[in-house]
């Protein structure tokens, strides 16, 4: 592998595209290309040291990664790009149906595809403590997720949480949907045993706050992350597009990036 990982970043006028080109100035970086939709006013400005163009294929072919936070449909358009163009593929766009994470695994025969809800590395090694700590600790204790945010936020819980959920689901061995508590109000009685508690804070300009209780008797567990830099994200996408750039065909995730022994 090259000590320079070129990559090509789709959605570069967007907030992470250009979080990502500030970050990826970093000299073990070069953007090769920052692509834009379509009428986007981004075509033809310069963001950073590039020039934004709309023809991902003229230069898929010389990166070795491609970065994507867009659209759901430039996603898959974009994944189907890099496959074709030998480029690994790394995407955080949201929003991706059944039929689009499809077209991911498709892709992944062809090409290393990473897709995530969050590249933050703290968030991600508090995932995998949380499922530790809920399989530790079994349904003998009680978990909430609380999570809080800036007021500007339209969705609750966050991805995030969510995320959170589905690891101490994961490690109690059953699938959030099934134990999800969502919210409460009224007399709602006891708590269900093995339920997951979910609460939820927007205010203010919170950039992002995750705790994970475990509560059993006479203890406490709180495992939390705080966000105070919306640049923590683009940071964990260009580690792991430099992880990326040598892996074989196949899905991989953040957990592979930060935790694999023999990458």
């Amino acid at each position: 592998m090259s000590s320079v990982t070129r990559i090509a970043i789709v959605g570069a006028g967007g907030r992470m595209g250009r979080a990502l080109l500030e970050s990826a100035k970093a000299p073990d970086f070069e953007v090769a290309a920052a692509i834009e939709r379509a009428g986007s006013p981004w075509l033809g400005e310069v963001l950073g040291s590039v020039r934004v163009t709309g023809n991902l294929e003229e230069v898929a072919s010389g990166c070795d990664v491609v970065i994507d936070f867009s659209s759901p449909e430039s996603c898959v358009r974009a994944a189907r790009i890099a496959a074709s163009s030998g480029a690994a593929f790394v995407s955080g766009t949201t929003g991706l149906d059944a039929a689009a994470h499809e077209v991911l695994a498709q892709v992944a025969r062809e090409t290393a595809v990473l897709h995530a809800a969050n590249f933050s590395v703290g968030v991600n090694v508090l995932a995998r403590l949380v499922e530790l700590a809920a399989q530790a600790t079994g349904e003998e204790w009680d978990l909430e997720v609380f999570e809080a945010h800036h007021r500007h936020k339209v969705d609750a819980p966050s991805g995030t949480a969510l995320m959170l959920g589905r690891s101490a689901a994961a490690g109690r061995g059953v699938e959030l949907d099934e134990v999800a508590d969502w919210a409460r109000h009224g007399v709602t009685g006891p708590r269900e045993p093995g339920a997951i508690g979910f609460q939820v804070v927007r205010g203010g300009d919170i950039v992002g706050e995750h705790t994970v209780f475990a509560c059993g008797e006479g203890e406490r567990i709180e495992l939390t992350h705080r966000a105070t830099d919306r640049g923590i994200f683009a940071r964990g996408a260009l580690r792991a597009a430099r992880w990326m750039a040598s892996r074989r065909p196949g899905s991989y995730s953040m957990d592979d990036v930060l935790f694999r022994r023999n990458p």
